[in-house]
């Protein structure tokens, strides 16, 4: 038995370079809240949440009673112990970050302990292969056509661009530049970050559409069902893509029983860790629905998540955002090599960080 014996928690913030993947409506000032959990045996997990870590703290301070002297090696009765002694404060806020935080690390301690990567561990193998698409931020057409070139010349094929704006008029140019400049095969995805009413997104789909996005992601408010399948049957065949902001299995479950999204962005740091993103994902092969995870945690965990959606659960092998800001902090960063990612190699769930020390947070011994 590998036990518990504390957790600490610090939050990270880097800015996002010029011309990079940020967007016009979430500041570039990023937080990414780290959480470790350290064992009596002397394996450190890590784990991860796109959340403000004031907020994690809060939730830390409440989970870590339920935690020491628990057995890491056994994330799922873990976690279950976790959601059970804190239904009442519901699923969704700083609760639900901490608890994927602390899901994540204890799966990060278990493939340490018995040496494979998370990927593996789940059941994906070596040579697997995934490919990437690129966040992008443009603004006037030499940047964009700058940046363009630059991913491209990474291997790049796909890319996500920023819409949302309210000018809808430049958005609808600047999608238009970017199919251009890209080229009719080149997979280009929209991303609105719930900024549109229902009405402003019919609207705007329809606007839209001679740019062929393969999506259109988070087109309006996250929690209204009714309105993403009103949308979806008004736009189709473009597809809706969400769940960046859908906080767990259930509001999955009701989000593809409506017909109301065609591609699942579950997120394992938003959702309660590896655990529930494997449930969602189970659900999303039953309905046929791809999984494209929306990466709050910089693409670590989920390079792995991917290989196992692949390989463990059949589902078609697409591609995964790449958002670089952060490489430097980790110990392993996720690797693009010939415009795919890398299969991750380390054991663990290529979480660990360098160079940051989790101490804005402290509870435990």
């Amino acid at each position: 038995m590998t036990k518990i014996r504390a957790i600490k928690a610090a939050g990270l913030r880097g800015s996002t370079p010029e011309g990079g993947w940020a967007n016009e409506i979430k500041s570039d000032d990023c937080i990414h809240t780290l959480i470790a959990v350290y064992t009596d045996q002397g394996i450190t997990g890590w784990g991860s949440s796109f959340t403000n870590d004031l907020l994690v703290e809060g939730a830390l301070r409440i989970l870590e009673p339920l935690l020491i002297g628990e057995n890491a090696l056994e994330p799922e009765r873990v976690t279950e112990k976790l959601h059970a002694n804190t239904f009442w404060m519901g699923r969704g806020g700083s609760v639900t970050h901490a608890i994927s935080g602390i899901n994540i690390a204890l799966w990060d301690i278990l493939g340490k302990a018995t040496g494979q990567p998370v990927s593996r561990l789940l059941g994906g193998r070596y040579r697997e292969r995934v490919l990437p698409y690129a966040s992008l931020l443009m603004q006037e057409p030499q940047p964009l056509a700058e940046h363009l070139h630059a991913v491209q010349a990474q291997g790049f094929r796909a890319f996500k661009l920023k819409v949302g704006s309210p000018d809808g008029d430049r958005d609808i140019r600047r999608a238009s530049m970017l199919r251009e400049l890209a080229g009719p095969d080149a997979l280009i995805m929209l991303d609105a970050n719930q900024q549109w009413s229902l009405s402003e997104a019919i609207k705007m789909c329809q606007a839209l559409r001679s740019v062929s996005p393969y999506f259109i992601e988070e087109p309006t408010h996250p929690d209204d069902i009714q309105a993403h399948r009103t949308l979806a049957e008004a736009i189709a065949p473009i597809p809706i893509a969400l769940g960046e902001h859908v906080p767990n299995r259930v509001m999955f479950k009701n989000f593809m029983q409506a017909g109301a999204v065609n591609f699942v962005q579950v997120d394992c740091t938003r959702v309660a860790g590896i655990s529930e993103f494997l449930t969602v994902s189970l659900m999303a092969r039953k309905f046929g629905l791809p999984v494209v995870p929306h990466v709050g945690d910089m693409g670590q965990i989920h390079q792995h998540l991917v290989l196992f959606n692949h390989i463990g659960m059949g589902h078609e092998a697409l591609f995964l955002e790449c958002i670089p800001h952060l490489q430097q902090y980790f110990t392993a960063p996720a690797r693009i090599e010939h415009g795919v990612y890398a299969t991750p190699e380390a054991p663990g769930s290529s979480s660990d960080m360098k160079n940051v020390a989790p101490h804005a947070v402290a509870v435990g011994s």
